[in-house]
């Protein structure tokens, strides 16, 4: 009879430890993508930002650049991408410049060159 207690109390705790947190999560989950809309920003599973620009119930399309979109599935969504001011919108990478080879922080004489750097010598 102790040996079931014990048996019962560690399903238990097992369902309350591991069990109910991921179903917390699911369903945060489909509460997302249910909430979706056209213009969103979002970050797919696999890493992808995009914006929304079509719905359908199970698919949508996402514009990953200019003239550039992809078909993915509604639940590829990990999340929304949202600004300081808390609405939906991507992060600008116009902002960035390229690092020049001369500027590179090389701090090895032994260190390779980059890709860039090599040049076919005639």
């Amino acid at each position: 009879m102790q040996a079931l207690l014990i048996l019962a109390v560690t399903f238990g705790l097992m369902w309350v430890l591991f069990l109910l947190p991921q179903q917390r999560r699911v369903k945060a989950h489909q509460a997302l993508v249910a909430t979706l809309q056209e213009g969103d920003d979002v970050v797919l599973t696999a890493g992808i930002f995009g914006r929304i620009t079509d719905l359908g119930p199970e698919e949508m399309l996402v514009e990953v650049a200019p003239s550039v979109e992809i078909r993915v599935a509604r639940m590829a969504v990990l999340r929304l991408v949202e600004d300081t001011t808390g609405s939906s919108t991507t992060t600008s990478t116009s902002s960035l410049t390229p690092v020049s080879s001369s500027e590179s922080p090389s701090t090895s004489a032994d260190a390779e060159p980059a890709p860039s750097d090599l040049r076919e010598e005639d």
